[in-house]
Order: structure tokens, then C-alpha cells, then sequence
């Protein structure tokens, strides 16, 4: 009896301490137990573009990455075209270019309109834009037909009085050019060089003393077409030295023409006895 009593109150205090430890019986399928909660699904991560693929913002006006328009070229080296004749006769008018207008845009011709553009505080491209054509258009005037297509390369000078009266050769020293003068007025003009400092042309009032369509010179056994012959050997005469070197080579002497076409019109209008003036 006593046994009993020590073995119920041995289970009883068993049973306490289970209670007190919160353990809890479980069936083996588990419907009595409250199942664990599921874990938290994660978030979907959304894919971006790296870097490099994203298109980067288009920069706004003015600042650096901003692109603007270049000016259209209406002229540069190697046209050919009325235009740049046009842009030649203006451009000597205002003293930048020296030469007749030719109508090819060469390299002399965008040295000239560099130095156009750097005196206006233009940008030196050497090519003819839309802001350089305006600014020449306000600095000139249109040209005249003469100076589109003028007679010589060289700038005709003021005539020497002696050239005013009847038929004459009126040569200056000064601008380099023959003058054909009738009563005068100017029936044609031509470039011409003279002597050298050992040979120099002699200067003067003169006459043609004869002429010779074909003549090779006794003295140098050089061709003289189309000689005028004005004071003992000197001559006025094509020069094909003239046409191929220009100024770097000079004459014995006699009076070079280099545009064989002018000169041989000349020389079938130029009769013995006009007068020749050479003169500076």
C-alpha cells in the first residue's frame, strides 16, 4: 500500500516536469501539430542592363558631347566653276588676290580667301562657306565683265601720254604689259617681260622698223615668232621661255610675250612706222 502511494507520486511528478518542459506528444502522420510556416518566398530580382548597353542620354545644345552643323561648303581646292570666278574678281578687288580670275579654285586661290578670312576674324579654312561668301558679297560689288575676264594678269597702268595719239605699242615697265593703243583707246593687252640687269630693254620712243612672222635669233639662235623689231635687235615677240617659266627668266633684251594668240593678232594689225613707247 505504501508502495503504491510512492509509485503514483513518482508518475505524477514525471508527468510535471514534461508539462513544465513543453514537450508534447505528436501522432506519427503530424495533423495534430501545427505544420512550420513556409519560409518567405524571395523576391524576384528584375534584370537590368549593364552599362555598356544602356543608351546614354542624348547631350543637350551647348554642351560639350553636343554636336552642331558644320557651315556648307560652297567652294574649296579643285572646283571649277563661274562661281569661283566670281569669288576670284571679288577677292582682287579688295586686294587679296593678284592674279586674272581663272575660274579653278587652286591653291593660290584658298591662300587668298585664308587671308580674307583671317582679317575678317573668320575661322582660316581656305574654303568658301556660307558665312565667308555673305561677308565678301557685303565687302564688294558685283563685277564687271572686264574684271571677270580682264585682258592681262597684270593691272593695265595709267597711260603714258605719249600713248594718247595714233597707232601705238604703249609698253610700261611698271605694270609689265603691252598696251595696243589706236588713238587711245586700248584694242588689246598682253603680259610681257623685258632684260635682264646685263640686257635690259632699252626705254624710249620708238618705231617698228620691220617685222618677221618667223625669225631665230643671230646672236642667241633662239625662235622670235612674231617679231616687231623696234630698236636695232630688241623686238617685241612670243616667247614660249615666257609662257613655261614666267618671271624667273627674263630677255636679252627684247620685249616677251607670252599669250602667243594676243600676239599674233597684234602682229597683223602693227604696221612699219607705229609708233612704240617703253616706258615706266
Amino acid at each position: 500500500m505504501h508502495r503504491t502511494s510512492v509509485l503514483r507520486r513518482s508518475l505524477m511528478s514525471l508527468v510535471a516536469v514534461a508539462l513544465a518542459a513543453g514537450c508534447t506528444s505528436q501522432g506519427t502522420g503530424g495533423h495534430s501539430a501545427k505544420p512550420p510556416a513556409a519560409p518567405s518566398k524571395a523576391p524576384t530580382a528584375t534584370a537590368t542592363p549593364a552599362a555598356d548597353d544602356a543608351k546614354p542620354p542624348a547631350p543637350s545644345p551647348g554642351t560639350p558631347g553636343a554636336q552642331t552643323a558644320e557651315p556648307r561648303v560652297l567652294m574649296a581646292e579643285g572646283t571649277e566653276t563661274e562661281q569661283v570666278r566670281e569669288l576670284q574678281a571679288r577677292l582682287r578687288q579688295i586686294g587679296h588676290f593678284h592674279r586674272s580670275p581663272t575660274a579653278f579654285y587652286g591653291s593660290m586661290t584658298a591662300k587668298a580667301v585664308s587671308g580674307f578670312q583671317r582679317k575678317g576674324g573668320l575661322a582660316a579654312t581656305g574654303s568658301v562657306d556660307e558665312t565667308t561668301w555673305q561677308r565678301l558679297l557685303g565687302l564688294t560689288r558685283t563685277p564687271t565683265a572686264d574684271e571677270l575676264r580682264p585682258a592681262t594678269t597684270n593691272t593695265l597702268d595709267t597711260p603714258d601720254p605719249r600713248c594718247l595719239k595714233g597707232r601705238v605699242l604703249c609698253i610700261s615697265k611698271e605694270s609689265r604689259t603691252l598696251a595696243w593703243m589706236i588713238d587711245g583707246t586700248v584694242v588689246a593687252a598682253m603680259d610681257v617681260r623685258f632684260g635682264s640687269e646685263n640686257t635690259p630693254t632699252r626705254e624710249g620712243t620708238f618705231s617698228v622698223g620691220w617685222k618677221a612672222k618667223e625669225w631665230e635669233s643671230t646672236l642667241y639662235h633662239t625662235p622670235m615668232p612674231y617679231a616687231m623689231f623696234f630698236s636695232g635687235g630688241q623686238a617685241v615677240h612670243y616667247s614660249s621661255d615666257f609662257a613655261a617659266r614666267g618671271y624667273n627668266g627674263a630677255s636679252h633684251g627684247c620685249v616677251n610675250v607670252r599669250d602667243k594668240k594676243k600676239i599674233a593678232s597684234v602682229f597683223a594689225q602693227v604696221k612699219v612706222g607705229d609708233k612704240v613707247v617703253v616706258h615706266w
